[in-house]
Protein backbone atom coordinates (compact mmCIF):
# COMPACT_ATOMS: atom_id res chain seq x y z
CA UNK A 1 0.00 0.00 0.00
CA UNK A 2 2.91 2.21 1.06
CA UNK A 3 4.68 1.68 -2.32
CA UNK A 4 1.28 2.82 -4.15
CA UNK A 5 1.03 5.93 -2.71
CA UNK A 6 4.59 6.63 -3.36
CA UNK A 7 4.62 5.81 -6.75
CA UNK A 8 1.44 7.66 -7.47
CA UNK A 9 4.16 10.72 -5.68
CA UNK A 10 6.75 10.14 -7.76
CA UNK A 11 4.24 10.29 -11.11
CA UNK A 12 2.60 13.41 -9.61
CA UNK A 13 5.88 15.39 -8.78
CA UNK A 14 7.14 14.11 -12.29
CA UNK A 15 4.34 15.80 -14.68
CA UNK A 16 4.25 18.62 -12.44
CA UNK A 17 8.05 19.69 -12.65
CA UNK A 18 8.04 21.31 -16.52
CA UNK A 19 4.94 22.71 -15.94
CA UNK A 20 6.57 25.52 -13.13
CA UNK A 21 10.00 25.03 -14.56
CA UNK A 22 8.53 26.95 -18.25
CA UNK A 23 7.90 30.68 -17.92
CA UNK A 24 3.95 31.42 -17.65
CA UNK A 25 3.58 35.08 -18.35
CA UNK A 26 0.52 37.11 -20.04
CA UNK A 27 0.93 37.40 -23.68
CA UNK A 28 2.19 40.25 -24.86
CA UNK A 29 4.10 41.17 -21.72
CA UNK A 30 8.53 41.43 -21.86
CA UNK A 31 10.74 39.31 -20.23
CA UNK A 32 13.04 40.64 -17.61
CA UNK A 33 16.65 40.65 -16.80
CA UNK A 34 18.59 41.40 -13.95
CA UNK A 35 21.92 42.53 -15.99
CA UNK A 36 22.60 46.16 -15.87
CA UNK A 37 22.85 47.88 -18.91
CA UNK A 38 26.46 48.70 -19.95
CA UNK A 39 25.54 53.04 -19.68
CA UNK A 40 24.77 52.92 -16.05
CA UNK A 41 27.47 53.39 -14.01
CA UNK A 42 27.98 52.48 -10.65
CA UNK A 43 27.44 55.20 -7.65
CA UNK A 44 31.14 56.45 -6.82
CA UNK A 45 31.75 57.11 -2.66
CA UNK A 46 34.35 58.57 -2.05
CA UNK A 47 36.61 57.41 0.88
CA UNK A 48 37.05 60.03 4.02
CA UNK A 49 39.87 59.68 6.45
CA UNK A 50 40.84 61.54 9.65
CA UNK A 51 44.34 61.48 10.76
CA UNK A 52 45.04 63.42 14.43
CA UNK A 53 48.69 63.62 14.71
CA UNK A 54 50.79 65.97 17.39
CA UNK A 55 51.95 68.86 17.02
CA UNK A 56 56.06 68.74 16.48
CA UNK A 57 56.74 72.53 15.44
CA UNK A 58 55.69 75.98 17.30
CA UNK A 59 54.15 76.78 14.15
CA UNK A 60 51.82 73.73 14.28
CA UNK A 61 50.85 74.92 17.71
CA UNK A 62 50.02 77.96 16.60
CA UNK A 63 48.36 76.70 13.88
CA UNK A 64 45.80 74.48 16.00
CA UNK A 65 45.37 77.13 18.77
CA UNK A 66 44.26 79.87 15.61
CA UNK A 67 41.75 77.38 14.39
CA UNK A 68 40.21 76.72 17.95
CA UNK A 69 40.00 80.23 18.04
CA UNK A 70 38.03 80.73 15.08
CA UNK A 71 35.71 78.18 15.20
CA UNK A 72 34.88 79.43 18.71
CA UNK A 73 34.19 82.61 17.16
CA UNK A 74 31.93 81.13 14.52
CA UNK A 75 29.76 79.49 17.13
CA UNK A 76 29.50 82.85 18.97
CA UNK A 77 28.96 85.25 15.65
CA UNK A 78 25.56 85.34 15.57
CA UNK A 79 24.79 86.12 19.16
CA UNK A 80 28.00 88.84 19.22
CA UNK A 81 26.32 90.23 16.32
CA UNK A 82 22.86 90.39 18.06
CA UNK A 83 24.85 92.14 20.80
CA UNK A 84 26.68 94.61 18.83
CA UNK A 85 23.20 96.11 16.70
CA UNK A 86 20.43 97.78 17.30
CA UNK A 87 18.63 94.03 17.70
CA UNK A 88 18.80 93.85 21.53
CA UNK A 89 16.94 97.31 21.79
CA UNK A 90 13.99 96.94 18.99
CA UNK A 91 13.43 93.02 20.73
CA UNK A 92 13.15 94.28 24.48
CA UNK A 93 11.04 97.41 23.15
CA UNK A 94 8.72 94.88 21.38
CA UNK A 95 8.35 92.62 24.25
CA UNK A 96 7.23 95.73 26.43
CA UNK A 97 4.99 96.83 24.23
CA UNK A 98 3.11 93.26 24.34
CA UNK A 99 3.04 93.29 28.00
CA UNK A 100 1.57 96.73 27.85
CA UNK A 101 -1.22 95.72 25.72
CA UNK A 102 -1.99 92.69 28.50
CA UNK A 103 -1.26 90.29 25.20
CA UNK A 104 0.07 86.86 26.20
CA UNK A 105 0.37 84.67 23.27
CA UNK A 106 -0.41 87.48 20.09
CA UNK A 107 1.75 88.03 18.47
CA UNK A 108 4.23 85.21 19.39
CA UNK A 109 7.87 85.69 20.62
CA UNK A 110 9.20 84.59 17.16
CA UNK A 111 7.37 87.11 14.98
CA UNK A 112 8.60 89.97 17.61
CA UNK A 113 12.03 88.44 17.19
CA UNK A 114 11.57 88.38 13.66
CA UNK A 115 10.26 91.98 13.23
CA UNK A 116 13.35 93.13 15.37
CA UNK A 117 15.75 91.34 13.02
CA UNK A 118 14.10 93.09 9.67
CA UNK A 119 14.35 96.61 11.58
CA UNK A 120 18.01 96.21 12.19
CA UNK A 121 18.75 94.88 9.04
CA UNK A 122 17.38 97.76 7.33
CA UNK A 123 19.21 99.85 9.91
CA UNK A 124 22.67 98.37 9.76
CA UNK A 125 22.45 97.49 6.05
CA UNK A 126 25.57 100.55 5.14
CA UNK A 127 27.28 99.02 8.18
CA UNK A 128 27.05 95.45 6.65
CA UNK A 129 27.66 96.85 3.23
CA UNK A 130 31.19 98.73 4.27
CA UNK A 131 32.03 95.38 6.37
CA UNK A 132 31.81 93.53 2.98
CA UNK A 133 34.07 95.94 0.66
CA UNK A 134 36.58 96.98 3.27
CA UNK A 135 36.71 93.63 4.57
CA UNK A 136 35.28 90.33 2.68
CA UNK A 137 35.73 90.81 -0.70
CA UNK A 138 39.55 92.21 -0.38
CA UNK A 139 40.01 89.30 2.07
CA UNK A 140 38.41 86.85 -0.78
CA UNK A 141 40.16 88.03 -3.53
CA UNK A 142 43.20 87.80 -1.85
CA UNK A 143 44.22 91.00 -1.25
CA UNK A 144 44.28 91.14 2.72
CA UNK A 145 44.65 87.97 4.58
CA UNK A 146 42.66 87.33 7.86
CA UNK A 147 44.44 89.63 10.40
CA UNK A 148 43.81 92.62 7.98
CA UNK A 149 40.48 91.74 7.69
CA UNK A 150 39.15 91.64 11.24
CA UNK A 151 40.45 95.21 12.33
CA UNK A 152 38.50 96.19 8.84
CA UNK A 153 35.79 94.77 9.70
CA UNK A 154 35.06 95.78 13.19
CA UNK A 155 35.81 99.21 12.01
CA UNK A 156 32.02 100.11 10.68
CA UNK A 157 30.80 98.55 13.52
CA UNK A 158 33.20 100.66 16.18
CA UNK A 159 31.61 103.45 14.32
CA UNK A 160 28.03 102.67 14.80
CA UNK A 161 28.77 101.85 18.34
CA UNK A 162 30.46 104.97 18.65
CA UNK A 163 27.62 107.36 17.13
CA UNK A 164 25.15 105.28 20.09
CA UNK A 165 27.48 105.58 22.80
CA UNK A 166 27.69 109.81 22.56
CA UNK A 167 25.02 111.19 24.93
CA UNK A 168 25.55 111.17 28.54
CA UNK A 169 24.44 107.40 29.34
CA UNK A 170 27.14 106.24 26.97
CA UNK A 171 29.98 108.29 27.94
CA UNK A 172 29.04 107.41 31.96
CA UNK A 173 29.44 103.56 31.15
CA UNK A 174 32.22 104.06 28.86
CA UNK A 175 33.98 105.55 31.79
CA UNK A 176 33.04 103.42 34.50
CA UNK A 177 34.68 100.43 32.25
CA UNK A 178 37.80 102.36 31.31
CA UNK A 179 38.19 103.29 34.94
CA UNK A 180 37.45 99.26 36.04
CA UNK A 181 40.03 98.48 33.05
CA UNK A 182 42.22 101.03 34.70
CA UNK A 183 43.04 102.77 31.35
CA UNK A 184 43.73 106.16 30.35
CA UNK A 185 41.27 108.44 29.20
CA UNK A 186 41.15 108.33 25.80
CA UNK A 187 41.66 111.16 23.34
CA UNK A 188 39.53 109.89 20.75
CA UNK A 189 36.90 106.99 20.05
CA UNK A 190 40.08 105.32 18.17
CA UNK A 191 41.65 104.80 21.15
CA UNK A 192 39.14 103.53 23.12
CA UNK A 193 39.66 99.76 23.25
CA UNK A 194 36.98 97.07 21.42
CA UNK A 195 36.88 95.18 24.71
CA UNK A 196 35.44 98.39 26.22
CA UNK A 197 33.07 99.61 23.86
CA UNK A 198 31.31 96.48 23.48
CA UNK A 199 30.03 95.51 27.27
CA UNK A 200 29.30 99.64 27.42
CA UNK A 201 26.96 99.34 24.08
CA UNK A 202 25.34 96.53 25.55
CA UNK A 203 24.38 98.56 28.93
CA UNK A 204 23.62 101.92 26.87
CA UNK A 205 20.90 99.66 24.95
CA UNK A 206 19.76 97.82 27.77
CA UNK A 207 19.10 101.57 29.66
CA UNK A 208 17.59 103.03 26.28
CA UNK A 209 15.41 100.10 25.62
CA UNK A 210 14.01 100.38 29.32
CA UNK A 211 13.13 104.04 28.97
CA UNK A 212 11.17 103.35 26.05
CA UNK A 213 9.72 101.07 28.12
CA UNK A 214 8.60 102.89 30.50
CA UNK A 215 6.94 105.35 28.60
CA UNK A 216 5.12 103.29 26.36
CA UNK A 217 3.78 101.60 29.49
CA UNK A 218 2.58 104.70 31.02
CA UNK A 219 -1.10 105.23 28.96
CA UNK A 220 -1.92 101.93 29.10
CA UNK A 221 -1.08 101.83 32.79
CA UNK A 222 -3.53 104.37 33.38
CA UNK A 223 -6.01 102.20 31.10
CA UNK A 224 -5.85 99.75 33.89
CA UNK A 225 -6.28 102.53 37.04
CA UNK A 226 -10.02 103.84 35.01
CA UNK A 227 -10.87 100.56 34.17
CA UNK A 228 -10.05 98.66 37.74
CA UNK A 229 -11.50 101.84 39.48
CA UNK A 230 -14.88 101.44 37.42
CA UNK A 231 -15.44 98.21 38.26
CA UNK A 232 -14.72 98.58 42.28
CA UNK A 233 -16.98 101.30 42.22
CA UNK A 234 -19.90 99.23 40.42
CA UNK A 235 -19.01 96.31 42.91
CA UNK A 236 -17.46 94.55 40.67
CA UNK A 237 -14.44 93.47 42.28
CA UNK A 238 -14.72 89.45 41.51
CA UNK A 239 -14.13 90.86 37.77
CA UNK A 240 -10.48 91.02 36.42
CA UNK A 241 -9.72 94.49 35.41
CA UNK A 242 -7.48 93.14 32.55
CA UNK A 243 -10.07 91.33 30.79
CA UNK A 244 -12.15 94.77 30.47
CA UNK A 245 -8.93 97.06 29.87
CA UNK A 246 -7.32 95.10 27.17
CA UNK A 247 -10.09 95.68 24.51
CA UNK A 248 -9.99 99.37 25.36
CA UNK A 249 -5.45 99.47 24.88
CA UNK A 250 -6.10 97.88 21.92
CA UNK A 251 -8.26 100.22 20.40
CA UNK A 252 -6.27 103.08 21.91
CA UNK A 253 -3.15 101.22 19.78
CA UNK A 254 -4.81 100.62 16.47
CA UNK A 255 -6.80 104.40 16.24
CA UNK A 256 -3.39 106.25 17.21
CA UNK A 257 -1.04 103.95 14.49
CA UNK A 258 0.28 102.39 17.19
CA UNK A 259 2.82 100.55 14.75
CA UNK A 260 3.62 102.98 12.36
CA UNK A 261 4.56 105.53 15.54
CA UNK A 262 6.81 102.92 17.16
CA UNK A 263 8.53 102.15 14.46
CA UNK A 264 9.32 105.43 13.86
CA UNK A 265 10.48 106.66 17.00
CA UNK A 266 12.58 103.34 17.04
CA UNK A 267 14.32 104.24 14.27
CA UNK A 268 14.73 107.42 14.77
CA UNK A 269 16.26 106.92 18.41
CA UNK A 270 18.93 104.80 16.69
CA UNK A 271 19.55 106.73 13.12
CA UNK A 272 20.83 110.51 15.02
Amino acid sequence: MKNKFFAAFILIITFLTPAFSQNRFPNGSTNGTTEQGRTIRPVEVPNISVEITQPRTGREVAFSVRLLIILTVLSLAPSLLLLVTCFLRFSIVLDFIKRALSLQQVPPTAILNGIAFFMTLYIMWPTFTSIYNNAYKPMSDGKIGLEQAIPEAMEPIRDFMAVQLSDSSGQSYLKMFMNMAKLDKPNDWKDIPTHVMIPSYILHELTVAFKIGIILYIPFIIIDMVVASILMSMGMMMLPPVQISMPFKLMLFVLVDGWGLLTTQLFTSVVH
